[in-house]
Parts: C-alpha cells; structure tokens; sequence
C-alpha cells in the first residue's frame, strides 16, 4: 500500500504505548473493516509530526476484497491526516522494509521576515540573508557513499553509517526554498540535521571546510542543528519495481 499523511498529530509511524501513530490508525480501520488484526510494515519508521507523500507498507491479511480495492475499504475509516493512495498484491517475498532500494525526503523551509501559519505546518520559517549557492555547494559535499555518523541522532542503534547519497538537489521559487535527498536508506534524524548543515552553510555559519571534516571525523558538534520535523515529507519510495498500476 502507498500511503499519505499528515504527521502533525501523530507519534510517528511506530505503534507508541502512549499517543497516536500512523501504524497503530491503519491497524484499527483494518480490524473495523474486516475484523483482523494485520501489523503494517513500512519502507521506514518516520518521527513524530514528520509526513508522508508516498510511504509504502505492507501487511498480510486473508480478506475477500480484490487487493486493488483495499484502499477505498480502508479510507473510509481511517482519520482523515490519513489516506491509502494505492492498493495491490505484493510480489512474491515482497518486504516493505527491506526490499526497498532507494528513498527520496523533501524539506522545505521559507525565508520571510513574518511568520506565514499557512505554511507552517509543511515548512519552516527561516529569515535572514540565505546564500542558495553556497546551501547548493554544501550539498553536493554528500553526494556519493560516506560515514554519517556526525548527522546520526545519539540514541540511534544501527550496525554500520555508512551510507550512499544518489543526489541531493536545492531549489528556491521565490521566499520557498525545497531540499530533496535520495539515497539507498537514512539514519536516525539524518535528513533533518542535512537541512540544519546546508542552512547553516548558507548563513555563513558553517563553512564548506568545517562539512568536510564532519564527514572525515564523524564529529557531531561539525554537523549543523537539527531542523523541526515538520518541514520533513516521505516523499517516495523506490524499489526497482513498479508496484501499483497509475
């Protein structure tokens, strides 16, 4: 299933002992619907207010409703921050998690002196002089396969940080500025402190010399801040396969 979501309100992806999570809403409308209790894998557990434009699960559930039909059974009881976009059959030995190849984030910040509450809850606010070729310059200092260990949360457990940036592209359109990374899988909080490092290059607060290092190092304090999650969007998931007919 390809889904979307509004993370504003929930805990993240992963079912939370305490709070609402995407996970735990698609389990409930699936129980309302057919009475089972599925357990949905995703490609990725996304943070708490982090959303989704093409988040990709999959759960196994033995229901009469032609696979293709299983979104529109489930939309209409999940919440409406939520939506099953595309419903299908997974191929043989098909996982979420880990058959995924590739995934693409989006984040999105705007530099204005104000506030804008209409952007608010997908972006956010920046203001002060912004250098975008310096942001574009420092981005590219990722691209290809390196140790993150420096933009990876403390608290992550992870076997190896090392991992492959396929591209990672800045754009401005005039106050909106949109940052997309692709790569072959991201550590804990390592799309977001991306955002705060190419911003802080582009405030002239972190100079190219100092990214480089943190590369080299693995030293956190190199690194630039971690940004808001809501700025953050699961914008697609890529599994060198075409699951869902358009």
């Amino acid at each position: 299933m390809k889904i979307a979501y509004d993370g504003t309100h929930f805990c993240g992806w992963q079912e939370q002992p305490n709070g609402c999570s995407v996970q735990s809403a698609l389990s409930a409308a699936a129980e309302q619907a057919f009475g089972v209790k599925a357990v949905f894998t995703a490609s990725g557990r996304t943070d708490s207010g982090v959303h989704a434009l093409g988040q990709v699960c999959h759960a196994d559930m033995e229901v009469s409703v032609p696979p293709d039909k299983l979104a529109d059974a489930l939309n209409c009881r999940l919440p409406s921050s939520v939506s099953v976009l595309a419903s299908a059959a997974a191929p043989e030995g098909f996982d979420a998690n880990r058959s995924a190849k590739k995934k693409t984030y989006v984040y999105r910040m705007y530099n204005s002196p104000r506030r804008n509450p209409l952007k608010d809850r997908y972006s956010v606010h920046i203001k002060g002089a912004t250098d975008i070729d310096a942001m574009r310059r420092a981005a590219q200092l990722f691209v290809g396969e390196h140790d993150f260990r420096a933009y990876c949360a403390s608290r992550s457990q992870v076997k190896t940080t090392v991992r492959t940036v396929h591209f990672f592209n800045v754009e401005q359109d005039g106050e909106d500025i949109t940052l997309s990374v692709c790569g072959n899988g991201f550590l804990y909080n390592m799309v977001r402190t991306l955002a705060g490092t190419v911003l802080g290059c582009a405030q002239g607060s972190i100079p190219l010399e100092r990214v480089k290092s943190s590369l080299v190092t693995g030293d956190r304090s190199l690194a630039g801040k971690t940004m808001p999650p809501n700025g953050l969007c699961l914008y697609e998931v890529d599994y060198g396969t075409v699951l869902f007919e358009r």
